[in-house]
């Protein structure tokens, strides 16, 4: 029983000693952001791109309006080896608002399925904390309109105007 209780004191003070060096950090390392995930992230697949790995988001934006922007991640000319240019910034608080609302809006339309194919797609992901309110818009076919229905039309542009808007809200860091 003697030997019992040496042996948990033994790893109490083990523990214990760990923790105090593990907290024994500088205070001027940065802190790493509250969340590592982005809450709207924007994705492009360019027309033809079935064949790539190399896919990266145009735009990823942060719950405190903190944003990157890989302009050129959707670009044909850039060659899969070379990592698309990225640019840190912001997003206007505003703007921010406005978008989460209007793509849990759009996640209730019908953005319709077009009969083209290989014709690419523009993903709008919601991933906010807790991830049980998930939102995953996909939009195939961009610029198709057979076979859609006017109502469905109209839905599709009004993600295509979201999509638009958060890009040109970027404002890049000096």
């Amino acid at each position: 029983m003697r030997s019992t209780k040496s042996a948990l004191l033994v790893l109490v003070v083990a523990l214990a000693g760990s923790w105090g060096v593990a907290s024994a950090e500088p205070a001027d390392t940065p802190q790493p952001p509250a969340s590592a995930t982005a809450l709207l992230t924007l994705t492009t697949i360019p027309s033809g791109w079935s064949e790539r790995v190399d896919l990266r988001p145009l735009l990823q934006i942060y719950a405190d309006g903190r944003a990157v922007q890989q302009p050129d991640a959707a670009s044909t000319t850039r060659a899969a080896d070379v990592p698309p240019q990225r640019l840190s910034g912001t997003i206007p608080v505003d703007v921010l608002n406005a978008a989460l609302a209007e793509t849990k809006s759009l996640a209730a339309l019908d953005l319709g399925m077009p009969s083209a194919t290989d014709e690419g797609t523009q993903i709008i992901d919601l991933m906010p904390t807790p991830p049980d309110q998930d939102v995953h818009l996909l939009m195939y076919a961009p610029d198709a309109t057979e076979n859609l229905t006017p109502d469905q039309q109209a839905n599709r542009k009004r993600f295509t105007d979201l999509y638009r808007k958060l890009l040109d809200a970027f404002t890049k860091d000096h």
